[in-house]
């Protein structure tokens, strides 16, 4: 059995955490985080959310 520390055991098995380490888990991660900015925004801690991809 090995314990992983921090964000090791993300980074060893990052489809574990996201869904897939592919284009699909990448489309997840980004809905999180746009998802997570609109949550925030709409609780009062913002005005808009700005999306830049590059």
């Amino acid at each position: 059995m090995e314990t992983l520390e921090g964000l090791e055991a993300v980074r060893k098995r990052p489809a574990m955490y996201i869904g897939g380490n592919g284009s699909e888990g990448l489309m997840h991660l980004v809905w999180e985080i746009v998802d997570n900015a609109v949550d925030e925004a709409a609780a009062g801690f913002g005005k808009k959310v700005d999306v830049t991809l590059r």
